[in-house]
Order: C-alpha cells, then structure tokens, then sequence
C-alpha cells in the first residue's frame, strides 16, 4: 500500500508499505479516505516534533476513513462504517480517559503524524475507541475534519471559554482552518464576530462565513479597530492561536473580566505580559489542547443538521503533498487543504 513518509526535514517520500496485519482485539482496519492537513503537518515536516521520533515517520494528524475489518470484541463500529479518527493515542484506561475527557489522558504515547506513525497510508489499524461514527449527511472530508479543525474550537470556545450567545468575539486568522470553523460556530450561536486575516482578498470570504467585521491585520492594527468597534469596551472572547504576533494586542482587546482562550503559538511560543493588566483587568487565560471525542460528535451532528461545514481550500493527492505544506507554511490557504486517498 502507498504511504507518505517523513525521511527527514522537508524530505517527504511516497512509500510501498505492507498492509496491516488483520485486527486483534478491540482493533479494527480502516481504509483511509481523506486526511486533513495542519500546522502540526508543517511543524513536523520543517523538523519541529520537540520530542523524540523515529524516521521514517507516516505524516497526518487529522484523518477519517472506512472500517474494513473488525477484531474480536469490537462492538461500537461496523464494516463499512464511515468514522472520523481521534489523533492522539490515548491509554483509555486512567481516569479522564475513563470520563471523557480524552486530551487530558495520563498515559498518552504521543501525535498520530507527529511523534507516531500518522495517517497518510491507504490502510491501518486503530484501537476501536479512538473512532468516532460520522452520522448520515457527513462525508469523508467532513469526517476528516472534525478531529482537529472542529474538536478543537468546540473544546475551545464551548468547553473552555464558555461562549455565550449575545457576546462579542475576536477570532484571529479567520483564514485558518480552525478560524473558519470558529466564525461560524460562533456565529451559528448568536455572537458578534470579529475577525482578522492577513490580505485583502480573504476579507469577502470570512464576511461570507458570518464574520460581522473583517480585520486585515497587515495594513491596520487589530487591536485598535477592535476598540473602536465595541466603542472601547472589549471583547467577551478573545480565539488565539497565533502566539507572540498577536498575544499583547489580544490582551488589549478584551473587557473587564473577558476570556482568551490559546491552542497555538505559530509565530513564536515565548512573549511579554502586562501582569498588572491581567489582574486588574480581572482577564482570565485558558490553554486549550486537542479535544474529547464528544466534540468530535457534536461538530458532526452540527455539519449534519447544516449548520456548518468544512470550509475547504484545495484538495490534493500524494504528488502534490510538499507543494500543499509549502502554501500553509506562508498562509497562501483559505480554509483546508485535505489530502484525497
């Protein structure tokens, strides 16, 4: 079977794997049919894995695919059911795996894609746990996406943030494929969004999502926009993942007591911090990594019912995988780029 392999940093090979051996207990075999590709992809691809990991490493965080073949005891999925796939190894036994909650696992072995042997391959096999059934109405790609781009702003703004209906957000890069998903999750709710993005022409695009206000953050200073726009009072909620660009600015947009809530640090993960302000502010900071499965569920049941979906920006194959990585890594993209098996 053909696989993507990491050899070294940004040597990427498409590879002749075996397949899988059959299942054994509580593991099934899937046929992959989509894989969506992240900032963890180029994180790793430019040699940024910040722990140990063997070469040659399979690439892919983010993937779905179809159950071929079930082990023994397996009893939550089926043959031919469409499943999205949960990217890190958990150990599924300590108590916040026991109670849901999945990213908090005491035991996990690390990233599919990153620190393990990820997705991009035609076959393979997979605790049946780490699958979640994607309902009628979702497809491949849709499934491909909730793991990562959806479970993560669900985790963030829902779990951690709490988002209320009526409050105002600012969600940074609304071209990102986790800043797509976030302005209509938040707009789906009834929350004013403001948005920023880095050129013009993404500007019609996030508008055209349910973004209220579209910052372009190269020509005007967010910062001071947003003021403006909620007449200096702030922002409820703050969605960063940019990291020290953009993390002084987002601390000024926010209220008396508002939230920021951080999965990322793409342009540096160290930076300054106005103590005085976070306390007299009464600011409250929340780190957000990953998600549960029950976020992945409920992203589905949402692009299900319509109420968003995947916001794509170029499907590829396995010829054009570095050219794709290439165009993410100087956020060329709107939205996803997903990998077709």
């Amino acid at each position: 079977m053909r696989a993507l392999q990491l050899l070294d940093d940004r040597k990427l090979e498409i590879t002749d794997l075996p397949e899988p051996p059959a299942p054994s207990a509580g593991e099934v075999t899937l046929r992959v049919k989509a894989v969506a590709l992240n900032h963890i992809d180029v994180w790793g691809w430019r040699g940024m894995a910040f722990a140990k990991r063997k070469m040659p490493l399979v690439i892919g965080a983010e993937a779905a695919g179809v159950v071929e073949e079930i082990g023994p005891g397996v009893a939550n999925v089926l043959p031919g059911q469409l499943v999205s796939i949960y990217g890190a190894r958990t150990c599924g036994l300590c108590r916040p795996c026991r109670e849901g909650r999945d990213n908090l696992c005491e035991h996990v072995s690390g990233v599919h894609g990153f620190h393990l042997d990820g997705f991009a391959q035609e076959k393979v096999n997979l605790p049946a746990r780490l699958l979640v059934l994607a309902p009628p109405g979702v497809d491949a790609i849709g499934a491909a996406v909730a793991p990562v781009t959806f479970g993560t702003v669900e985790h963030m703004l829902f779990d951690n943030a709490r988002l209320e209906p009526g409050e105002t957000i600012l969600i940074h890069a609304g071209g990102s494929g986790i800043g797509s998903a976030a302005i209509q999750l938040a707009k789906k709710m009834g929350c004013t969004v403001i948005t920023t993005v880095g050129s013009d022409d993404k500007i019609d695009k996030a508008k055209a999502l349910g973004a209220d206000h579209v910052i372009n953050y190269r020509v005007d200073r967010f910062e001071g926009v947003v003021r403006k726009l909620t007449r200096k009072k702030g922002v409820d909620v703050v969605f960063e993942h940019v990291g020290k660009d953009t993390w002084a600015g987002s601390m000024l947009c926010l209220k008396r007591g508002g939230r920021l809530v951080t999965c990322g640090s793409t342009s540096g993960v160290s930076t300054d911090m106005n103590l005085m302000m976070l306390f007299q502010q009464q600011l409250k900071l929340l780190g957000s990594f990953g998600c549960r499965m029950e976020n992945m569920a409920d992203a589905m049941q949402k692009m299900a019912r319509g109420l968003v979906h995947p916001v794509i920006d170029t499907l590829v194959g396995f010829d054009d995988i570095e050219r794709a990585l290439e165009r993410m890594e100087g956020r060329q993209v709107f939205g996803k780029i997903v990998l077709a098996l």
